[in-house]
């Protein structure tokens, strides 16, 4: 085990439709980050373009940003890991044991059609190692590839933001597509909770998905998890 993972954020700081600000979900990195930290991961964290990465100002409200969060966004050394991220283009898939995909809405735009992040999660994959997203992160997952021309995806169980939560977010005219549509079109046994907006997390081999913000700390443990069973040394 190399005990790093990859950690994806969007550069896409607002809805083309309709030019209101969006970007990364916060607690979807931050949860996640401290979850792997106390698992004694080491983490990069990149985007796809590299530079600054927005915050989606809804996930700085006090409704959204808990205890664990404020604590990394009050924390600076943290908070300039986002100031001037690494590109996606300067990484080598061998360093790591994972990959993980954060949200907010800003990956509908950046994430679904960035070939190399495509490449990453097929050379990952096919070497053992762990794919995993949550929310609107599964955008990184809905368009890879494997080496025999099949979706990733295809006839794998796995979750991300449903529609019925767009709607709940009043977002279903301000998205590019309806994420839990494509994934089924993608031959995806796409999966959601009973209770939308509660943690629900989906493993299918070394394939692991968590449905929405509140799924982050739950999607890392199972991420986890996976790596530790697939890739013990």
């Amino acid at each position: 085990m190399k005990n790093r993972i990859l950690i994806i954020v969007t550069n896409q700081e607002r809805y083309v439709t309709n030019n209101e600000p969006t970007g990364l979900w916060l607690s979807e990195l931050t949860h996640a980050y401290e979850i792997f930290d106390q698992a004694g991961f080491e983490m990069d964290i990149v985007s796809p373009q590299g530079g600054q990465v927005p915050l989606d100002p809804r996930s700085l409200s006090t409704l959204f940003l808990d205890k664990s969060a404020k604590q990394f966004y009050e924390d600076q050394a943290f908070m300039q890991k986002l100031e001037n991220t690494p590109s996606v283009n300067d990484v080598n898939w061998e360093d790591y044991d994972a990959i993980y995909y954060t949200g907010g809405h800003g990956p509908m735009w950046d994430f679904a059609d960035n070939e190399k992040l495509q490449e990453i999660n097929r050379n990952i994959y096919e070497h053992g190692g762990v794919v995993s997203a949550v929310c609107h992160g599964s955008c990184g997952l809905l368009n890879t590839k494997l080496s025999d021309g099949s979706y990733l995806i295809s006839d794998k169980e796995v979750t991300g933001y449903s529609w019925i939560e767009e709607r709940a977010a009043m977002m279903t005219k301000h998205v590019p597509f309806n994420l839990e549509e494509e994934m089924r079109k993608r031959g995806a046994r796409y999966k959601k909770g009973i209770i939308p907006l509660r943690s629900h997390v989906v493993v299918d081999g070394r394939l692991v998905s968590g449905q929405n913000p509140a799924s982050a700390k739950e999607t890392a443990r199972a991420t986890i998890e996976t790596i530790r069973q697939h890739l013990q040394s």
